[in-house]
């Protein structure tokens, strides 16, 4: 597995495309750089750009797009809604996959040196990167903004960590970060009013609100026994938030950063400033997104919505995303497309898995003179079916009128069985990708005693996981049958033959698995090693059979009452 890092510079440029472009080309120019989102702001004169790679890569084409929008963007004429202090305002890396914060902290340091070394331009690092605590927050880097710089960089306790404490006008200064994964997040509010939506955000963001005496607004404010303004910390931990006025859209909204998701999730902040809006006479009409989520987040956004409407949660995930952005509003402003938001959909292999063909185009590429796909993955897949079925039936039955109380029973049954149809659906690839292994193993050069017997212990590797392959098939499509028969007896009558097909689909996956677990068992030299596997494999055959058949008799018997 590779080291993945994500780089989501912000440039102080949001209406002029062109020079949004000449700042995304050099990014895209660094071979192994990909793209995942550019997201520009009229009002805010503001792109998010969101790009990942390998850790060298992206620390080059970071240090390329400041370079470039240092060049194209003159600080002396920006202006816009946003908080910002540079053309590149802020640069964070965030570990993404196979990579330690740690390892994230040294990549930010080094290219926070390069750029202000190699580009003059003052550099402050923040969160995780921070050489200091009072530099952890960026909103403590930035404050007062661009047009206090000057003054600022006079200042000895706030001198760049890199590059020279001269102000440079054209370009300002950049904060350069290691953060976790931080989403920008808007809520749209039913009036125009910036000083009714900063109350609201200082109700829900963690650092509160100033208090004072009497009156919150124009009174003395409270200090400690420092000499300290006293906080009335918000409601929400770990978010930052702030009320501003878009033109662009004729609104106010709460402007939010969420910094830990874990705490403090997508949905529970846009519930809790529905809460703080209603007591205020405002209504929440929707919210935006700024550039990509995690898919997680998104479901348990729509989770979150189907269990307070008691409904049943083991649906497709699309329909668990449609639900979240339907509650959220993320489609009020521009139409919120996953595929282009959600950044596991963003970083799927490019190539065309079996599981994303069409039924005919399976069919087709089935029949095909191809030895693959074949037994093992048709099998994966007739027994992913079965599951859907057996969850289908628990997802009618969460919605029978009359039985409004037992909607969570099957809930958790559907979420079994789509817990179930996934494994199967990633095994029908697996299979396949298995397959080709042996196949790659068996063309390998043999001339050399070397060559032998690398090929030999690779033709064995391989073998070994093409019979594991299918094995988990056998398994998940066995475990399926739970869900299938509690179906039959308990689940919606007008559904019950939709969990028999379904138990038959389960044993036939069992049965064509175990058929390609013997045939790949035959080449495997060492027999004792894969025993215990092959007697297992027999005894679920064996009992698939018989759990179908007393599935069957229950349905039948139902049937003929």
């Amino acid at each position: 597995m590779k080291q993945i890092i994500e780089c989501v510079p912000n440039f102080s440029e949001g209406r002029d495309l062109s020079v949004i472009k000449q700042i995304t080309d050099v990014i895209e120019g660094v071979p192994g750089i990909r793209m995942l989102n550019v997201d520009p702001g009229y009002a805010t004169n503001r792109t998010v750009v969101t790009f990942v790679g390998e850790p060298k890569l992206v620390v080059e084409a970071a240090f390329l797009a400041i370079q470039r929008a240092a060049e194209l963007i003159d600080m002396r004429h920006h202006k816009g809604e946003h908080p910002r202090f540079g053309a590149t305002d802020v640069c964070p890396l965030v570990p993404v996959s196979e990579i330690t914060m740690e390892e994230t902290v040294e990549y930010a340091r080094t290219l926070a040196r390069r750029v202000g070394e190699e580009l003059s331009i003052p550099v402050y690092c923040y969160e995780f990167a921070a050489f200091e605590a009072k530099r952890q927050s960026l909103a403590n880097c930035r404050a007062g903004e661009y047009e206090g710089l000057a003054e600022k960089l006079k200042s000895t306790a706030w001198k760049p960590d890199f590059g020279p404490d001269i102000f440079n006008e054209h370009s300002g200064a950049v904060a350069i970060g290691a953060r976790n994964f931080l989403i920008a997040y808007n809520i749209n509010l039913n009036t125009s009013s910036v000083r009714l939506a900063n109350s609201i955000a200082f109700d829900v963001r963690e650092a509160g609100r100033i208090q004072r005496e009497g009156d919150q607004v124009t009174g003395k404010i409270v200090k400690d026994e420092h000499g300290e303004p006293v906080r009335i910390p918000g409601t929400l931990k770990k978010v930052r938030a702030i009320g501003w006025f878009i033109k662009e859209y004729g609104i106010a909204q709460i402007s939010m950063n969420l910094i830990d998701i874990g705490i403090t999730p997508l949905h529970k902040a846009f519930d809790e400033v529905c809460e703080s809006a209603r007591n205020r006479g405002i209504r929440v009409t929707g919210s935006e997104l700024i550039g990509i989520i995690p898919l997680q987040s998104l479901l348990d956004a729509g989770i979150y919505f189907l269990n307070k409407q008691h409904r049943s949660v083991g649906i497709p995930d699309r329909e668990i995303i449609k639900i979240a952005v339907k509650s959220l509003g993320l489609d009020e402003l521009a139409p919120f497309d996953p595929e282009k938001r959600v950044i596991e959909y963003l970083l799927q292999d490019e190539n065309n898995p079996l599981i994303s063909l069409s039924l005919t185009e399976f069919t087709y590429e089935t029949a095909s003179e191809s030895p693959a796909p074949g037994g093992g993955s048709t099998a994966a897949y007739v027994g992913a079916i079965g599951a859907a079925l057996g969850t289908m039936v628990a997802n009618l039955s969460s919605q029978k009128r009359g039985w409004d109380q037992r909607w969570e029973e099957f809930s958790d049954w559907a979420v079994q069985g789509k817990s179930s149809y996934e494994e199967l659906l990633k095994l029908v690839d697996q299979d396949t990708d298995a397959f080709k292994l042996v196949m790659e193993a068996f063309k390998l050069p043999k001339g050399s005693d070397k060559e032998v017997i690398a090929r030999k212990n690779a033709i064995q590797t391989a073998t070994l996981k093409a019979m594991e392959v299918p094995y988990r098939v056998m398994q998940s499509a066995y475990n399926s049958m739970n869900l299938i028969e509690a179906m039959a007896v308990q689940g919606n009558p007008s559904s019950i033959t939709d969990a028999g097909v379904g138990a038959l689909c389960a044993a036939a996956a069992v049965s064509g698995a175990y058929l390609n677990v013997l045939v790949n068992a035959a080449g495997i030299e060492n027999k004792v090693a894969i025993r215990e596997l092959l007697d297992e494999a027999e005894n679920l055959e064996s009992r698939s059979r018989e759990r179908c058949a007393t599935i069957q008799n229950i349905i039948l018997s139902k049937l003929k009452e």
